[in-house]
């Protein structure tokens, strides 16, 4: 004869899965106030089983594909950028690319992205490999399916190698001085030679072309050879002169290169994805939400309600409990 389970257990016999439902939980906070959410499961002879947290990125395939494609892409593209403005161009040449608005010119940069920070050359290669762990971090918390955070990943990644790679293997010597006014500067390429009364011949980099003479009374320190990054890329634009304050200087007084414009635009992308993260909570949080709107609940309730093209899933999953009722 057939018999009827206990409310709310049947038996373990047959955990074949028979299709995904929508559930609605009906949560009672205080008298006088319920909430009601929805998420996605699935269905099986013994019950219903709550969605399992999505794997890590880390596992799939698909998401390494896009994050070292990205970030191998963007590393060469730095990389043979810089070898071809350093080779293609003259030492002083400004190169119109964009008449008014952008063009080529050769720069050295003794800092980090723009030139901040000149000097700190060993701070920024420990805050480089520090990026990095980070990017591997984030990485390793996303899910495959977020490629447009793990594209942002690979661009800042891109970015971090590629001046990396300059602040290790691009070595300049570095002459800091003070010019006739009292203003002081410094000035970056490749020592030719020191002359009998100490002054200083520095040509540019790579060619030591062009030399300038430095002589040892305006020196304000002794020169020193260290990693650089190679930029080349200038928006020339200027400001109205009619402006207060700034009128008549450079919009953008950087020069930059491919890996600073990749680090920008990924760390766009990042904050992006992070503000769009916070306004769109995941469906597995939405079970646990109280929406002090919905109508009152007594009582704590939990509703299985199949989804329109799903009925049919539904109808197997009662006969499977059935069964193992009997």
């Amino acid at each position: 004869m057939r018999g009827h389970a206990p409310p709310h257990h049947h038996r373990t016999a047959d955990r074949q899965a028979v299709g995904p439902l929508l559930y609605r939980v009906r949560s009672h906070e205080r008298a006088g106030a319920g909430a009601v959410s929805w998420t996605h499961g699935h269905v099986s002879a013994v019950g219903f089983h709550p969605p399992h947290q999505e794997a890590s990125a880390i596992t799939s395939w698909t998401a390494h594909l896009v994050l070292w494609l990205v970030a191998g892409a963007g590393l060469a593209a730095d990389l043979w950028s810089k070898a071809w403005a350093f080779s293609a161009l003259d030492p002083r040449e400004h190169r119109p690319v964009w008449p008014g608005v952008l063009e080529f010119r050769r720069s050295l940069n003794a800092g980090a992205i723009f030139g901040v920070g000149a000097g700190w050359v060993w701070v920024f290669v420990v805050a480089s490999f520090a990026a990095l762990a980070f990017v591997l971090f984030l990485f390793h918390g996303s899910t495959p399916r977020q490629r447009s955070l793990h594209v942002a990943l690979g661009l800042i990644l891109a970015g971090a190698l590629g001046n990396l790679h300059d602040r290790i293997f691009i070595r300049a010597d570095v002459v800091a001085a003070v010019a006739p006014s009292g203003e002081p500067y410094h000035d970056i390429g490749l020592i030719i030679d020191e002359r009998d009364d100490g002054a200083i011949r520095l040509g540019s980099y790579p060619e030591k072309a062009e030399p300038r003479v430095f002589a040892r009374s305006y020196l304000t320190a002794p020169p020193r050879r260290q990693g650089v990054v190679r930029d080349f890329i200038k928006f020339v634009p200027v400001v109205p002169r009619w402006v207060p304050l700034v009128g008549g200087r450079d919009a953008w007084p950087w020069v930059f290169n491919v890996a600073d414009a990749m680090l920008v635009v990924g760390v766009g992308l990042l904050l992006i994805h992070f503000w769009s993260a916070r306004e769109a909570p995941h469906p597995a949080a939405l079970a646990d939400r109280v929406d002090t709107e919905s109508p009152a609940a007594d009582r704590d309730e939990t509703h299985l309600v199949p989804s329109p093209s799903e009925e049919e899933a539904a109808v197997c999953a009662g006969r499977a409990v059935e069964s193992a009722e009997v």
